[in-house]
Order: C-alpha cells, then sequence, then structure tokens
C-alpha cells in the first residue's frame, strides 16, 4: 500500500477517538472500547500485525493501566482521608486567608503546586493531587480538572526528575548511527543537555502565558459571565507566576541539566507567588467568585461534591496538620527519586513484577507498585490517619477506603481499554511490513512539510502524547525520526538538536489532552462521562501551545523575522481572541 492509504488507514484509530468522545461527547467508557476494537482491526487486517503482537501489547497496555488506577487510587484515597478527618475544611479557609480570588487559588495550586508534583512525580500525578485539592476549597469539579489539565504542559518535560529527557529522547537518540554520525565530534551526553536547554527555551518563551489562559478559561466557562476578560484582569499576577516558575526553570536547565528545573522552577515559584499573594502584590483588586451552587450546570459536578462534609467531632485540624500530608508527598516523592540507593533498592527486581517476553514476542511487562507514586499517596493517607486522630472517629477512615474504592472502579473500564488501545497502537509495526502506526502518521506529515517541518514537530509531538498519554513514550517513538526528518531537510546538529526539542515540548502539550490523563484527573474528584467535554476545551490552549512553539522554532532555526513576527502574533492574538470573546451566559432555564 502506498504512503496516502496507509497514513488513512493509522488516522482510523485516532478519529475514532476524536469523533466519538470529543465530537458526539460518549464517555470515554464507551468510545474507548470501540476504539480498541478499531485499532485491533486495523492491526490485524490492514498492517499483518501477528495476533501474539496485539495480544501481548494488549497485556502490556492493562499492566500500565492498572499501574495509572494504582496512582490514581492513592490520589482519591488521600482526598477522602483528608475530607473525613476535617483537614480539606482548613485547607479551604486557609486558601481563602491567602486570597479569597478563585484566580489566585487556580494559580497557586495548579500552576505552581502542580508544576512542583509534576517535576517530582510525572505520570499524571499533578492532575491527580491538584484537581482534588481545587475541588475540597470550592471549586466546581469540571473547572478542578480543566486548571489541573492546562498545567500538564510547560513542567512535563521535566517531569519526573527529567525522564521525558533522560529517557525518552535518550531511549530514541542513544547509539544511533544516523546521530553519532551528524554530531561529530560532540559527546552525546552534552548532546542531550543542549536539547534539554533548548527545550527549557521554548518552554519558557510559550508557556509562561499559561497561567493567564488557565484563569481566562476559567472564567470563559465557569464564571458567570461566561466571559474570558475576568480571567484577563489577573493579568498582572498572572504574568508575574508564569515568570516566576519559568526564570529559575530556564536557569537550572542551563546550568545543572534536565533532573531538576521543573522541582526548583515550582518550588521557588511557590515561595515567591504564595508570598506576593499573602501582600496583595500585583492581586486584583475585584475578586472572582463562582456563582452560588445552584447556578451551577450539573454537568461541572461530580459525585464527591453531592456529598455533606463530615461533621469533627475531635479537636480541630490546624493548617499546619492539614498541609503536613502534601509535604510527605512532596518530600518522599523528591526522596525516592534523588537518592540513588533508595531509588535502586525501589526498582530493583526484587522490588518488580515482571514479564519478559510476552507470548513468545519482544515485548516485555513490569510495574514497580513502591516505585509508583500512588504508593506515597497511601504512605501520606496512613500519616493523615494517625496525624489527623481518626482512630478517634470510628469508621471514618474505612468510609475513606470505601469511598476511593466505589471512585475507581468507575474509572477503570475507560482506563482497562485506552491504554492497551495505544499501545496496539505503537506496536503495530511488529512482524509486519510496515512502521507502525504513529510513524506513518509523522512520515505523511513530513512528505508534505519540507522546509517547514520545524513548525510541525510540535504537533507531531502532541499527537504523540495524546495518543501514548506519555511525553516521555512520544519522545522514544519520535524522537529519531524528528532527528532523520532535520537531517533530510539539511540541518545541522544544533538545528536538529531544536527539532527534537520541539517534539520535546509538542510531547508536553500533548498532556494536556491525552485521554488517560482525563479519565485519571476526572476520576480523582468523581467526575465520570464528562472526558470529550474537557478535551475539547483543553485543546483550545493546546493549540496555543503547539502553534507558537512552532513559529518560535522556525524562527530560531531559520533566523527568520518573519517567523519571530509570527510567533509573537500567535500570542498576541489569542489573548485578543480571549479578549473580545465575550461567551454566552447561560439563560435561566439552562443554568
Amino acid at each position: 500500500m502506498n504512503l496516502g492509504i496507509l497514513f488513512l488507514l493509522a488516522l482510523m484509530p485516532v478519529l475514532t477517538v476524536f469523533i466519538f468522545l470529543v465530537v458526539l461527547r460518549w464517555p470515554a467508557k464507551h468510545a474507548m472500547p470501540l476504539a480498541y476494537v478499531v485499532t485491533v482491526a486495523i492491526a490485524l487486517l490492514f498492517w499483518g500485525t501477528d495476533l501474539l503482537v496485539v495480544a501481548a501489547a494488549s497485556v502490556h497496555g492493562v499492566v500500565t493501566a492498572l499501574n495509572i488506577l494504582f496512582i490514581v487510587f492513592g490520589a482519591i484515597l488521600l482526598l477522602y482521608t483528608m475530607r473525613e478527618s476535617g483537614a480539606m475544611q482548613t485547607l479551604r479557609q486557609g486558601f481563602m486567608d491567602i486570597s479569597p480570588d478563585r484566580r489566585i487559588q487556580a494559580i497557586i495550586i495548579a500552576w505552581m503546586f502542580g508544576a512542583l508534583i509534576e517535576g517530582s512525580a510525572g505520570f499524571g500525578t499533578p492532575a491527580a493531587v491538584a484537581a482534588p485539592l481545587l475541588v475540597a476549597i470550592g471549586f466546581p469539579a469540571m473547572a478542578a480538572v480543566l486548571s489541573a489539565l492546562i498545567i500538564q504542559s510547560t513542567p512535563v518535560s521535566f517531569g519526573a526528575v527529567g525522564t521525558p529527557i533522560l529517557v525518552g529522547v535518550n531511549a530514541g537518540l542513544a547509539d544511533q548511527p544516523v546521530v553519532m554520525g551528524h554530531i561529530g565530534d560532540v559527546a552525546f551526553q552534552d548532546y542531550l543537555f543542549q536539547i534539554g536547554a533548548n527545550v527549557a527555551l521554548l518552554h519558557a518563551l510559550v508557556g509562561f502565558l499559561i497561567p493567564l489562559i488557565m484563569v481566562g478559561m476559567l472564567t470563559r466557562f465557569f464564571g458567570k459571565s461566561r466571559s474570558f476578560r475576568e480571567g484577563l484582569k489577573a493579568w498582572k499576577f498572572a504574568l508575574f507566576a508564569g515568570l516566576s516558575f519559568t526564570i529559575p526553570y530556564v536557569l537550572v536547565a542551563w546550568l545543572l541539566g534536565p533532573e531538576f528545573p521543573s522541582i526548583v522552577g515550582g518550588l521557588v515559584g511557590l515561595v515567591i507567588v504564595v508570598t506576593a499573594a499573602r501582600r496583595g502584590f500585583l492581586v486584583p483588586k475585584e475578586v472572582f467568585q463562582f456563582e452560588d451552587r445552584k447556578y451551577w450546570q450539573p454537568e461541572w459536578i461530580s459525585r464527591f461534591q453531592d456529598q455533606p462534609d463530615p461533621v469533627r467531632k475531635g479537636l480541630p485540624i490546624t493548617m499546619m496538620q492539614a498541609l503536613v500530608p502534601y509535604v510527605v508527598v512532596v518530600v518522599l516523592l523528591v526522596i525516592t527519586r534523588t537518592i540513588e540507593p533508595i531509588t535502586a533498592f525501589l526498582r530493583s527486581p526484587e522490588m518488580t513484577l515482571s514479564w519478559t517476553g510476552i507470548f513468545g514476542t519482544n515485548i516485555n511487562t513490569s510495574s514497580q507498585p513502591l516505585y509508583l507514586p500512588g504508593a506515597v499517596l497511601l504512605v501520606a493517607s496512613i500519616v493523615t490517619y494517625f496525624l489527623h486522630r481518626m482512630y478517634k472517629e470510628k469508621g471514618a477512615y474505612a468510609r475513606a477506603w470505601g469511598q476511593s474504592g466505589r471512585t475507581i472502579l468507575s474509572a477503570s473500564v475507560a482506563l482497562i481499554f485506552s491504554v492497551p488501545m495505544v499501545q496496539v497502537f505503537i506496536q503495530s509495526g511488529q512482524a509486519s511490513a510496515y512502521e507502525s502506526m504513529p510513524l506513518v502518521l509523522a512520515e505523511g506529515v513530513s512528505a508534505v512539510s519540507g522546509a517547514a517541518w520545524p513548525f510541525f514537530s510540535p504537533i507531531i509531538g502532541a499527537l504523540g502524547a495524546f495518543i501514548a498519554g506519555s511525553n516521555t513514550v512520544s519522545n522514544m517513538m519520535f524522537s529519531l525520526f524528528q532527528f532523520a526528518t532535520a537531517e533530510t531537510i539539511g540541518l545541522d546538529a544544533n538545528g536538529a538538536a531544536l527539532v527534537v526539542a520541539l517534539q520535546a515540548v509538542g510531547g508536553a502539550a500533548g498532556n494536556m489532552i491525552c485521554v488517560h490523563n482525563v479519565v485519571a484527573a476526572s476520576a480523582t474528584v468523581g467526575l465520570i462521562g464528562r472526558e470529550g467535554d474537557l478535551i475539547r476545551k483543553a485543546l483550545i490552549p493546546m493549540t496555543y501551545y503547539v502553534l507558537a512553539a512552532g513559529a518560535l522554532g522556525m524562527a530560531i532555526i531559520y533566523a527568520a523575522t518573519l517567523w519571530y513576527v509570527a510567533w509573537i502574533a500567535i500570542a498576541v492574538l489569542f489573548i485578543l481572541f480571549m479578549y473580545w470573546n465575550r461567551g454566552r451566559v447561560p439563560t435561566p432555564s439552562t443554568a
């Protein structure tokens, strides 16, 4: 078959997800099984993929889905534990004391705290932690999840202590003859460091607007007037928060490498932004609040929000006690990922459940339960039980476990099908006459792009993340392809490094809309069946991100003033679009 037909066939699984989940708004638990069946059918009937490869990829997908469900369960359990202990009521009041403005709260919790969690853990953990916290302090569940998803962009390339670069890009490029021959005498680790520095610069120049876009989305879809303008009124504080993260983030990437930009940027930025908010620095005088709960749209509300707060009979929880579980989460994540003996033990063969060569194929799968963020979240829940003296409230902790179990079951169907679908899609090239479906999609785009390929590089990265649910996996799939394409269009080693960096930036942006991130984040707040609506909304900032990054990449690579103008124009036009888009206030009958 020619490339055009293969491209259309490879596009079918993606279109199935998009049409049924996003356009027709099917719940993920219905759309993803259909997408899995379509992907398997195309792999078997048109790609000629061996049945055992499809089965092995599906098994690997199920194991990966169980790993994700473990993380989500830990996040839900911590949420319900703190709710039962009364800590969430304390946190709600504490954040109101920092600032009653919902825009400021979203920036502090989703952008700053979320970036810190991303740098420490990755794997979608920030959305699983930040979204429940936003719900607990009074955000509509859909608004909380959307805010948490939007920040799954700038910090992601250096998430989990640099895994998307150190593992994703490294695995894609290391020891490849085309790479080693093109970079000449430059040591590969130095070249990887250069790619990481490029990633940080591109992210900073595009991503410093993310807090502003996030609060604009918040007021446009969940404010009383349904207007971006209410969010844009916080522009000074939002840009200040964007720079408070991205400046230390870039400096760390340039000076120390890809391990700590998001951790340091998140920690430094959190201290700066919270201090500024307490003092009212750049905070808007007009406070933004959501309407009274009775005016919320039904689809905004989760089952968690329909439950009354438990009555705390014992001593009240102090703000310090309420924050300790989250401090425990951050500290344990950093320790388990940066102290080598501990990391090595948790990831040792003795602590790993694995299946090598599934069904005689070269597909392997494994799980390291004690290394997954879910284990850390479970420990934080146990710490909360003792610290908040929940043993004095008969049945409180058991209720938290029961509610968490019921919530995770509702999300399991979507994940158990979506992740295997992804793995079949990725592994489709094994024992086949054709490249895997993701590579065929990339080749189809590159065939028509020519010298403009850098502009499309972030789009391919985002597509990879949307499909695979991971910036790391997207980088593994496409880094070598991106490098080879850069060489084909005549770019030198520096230009190729920028193209690979654009891949990583796009892969990070794609996390905003990847299905299993949306399903997992929604599950943590009990918002099931609204995944398509969330993806539709998250597509808006994701589109800005990949277009702005692509234009910026073209400008840097070709030193072209026109492309610098295009990059600035995309950012300005996006802000103007938000300013002039007045939205539509629902009538009382639809409110």
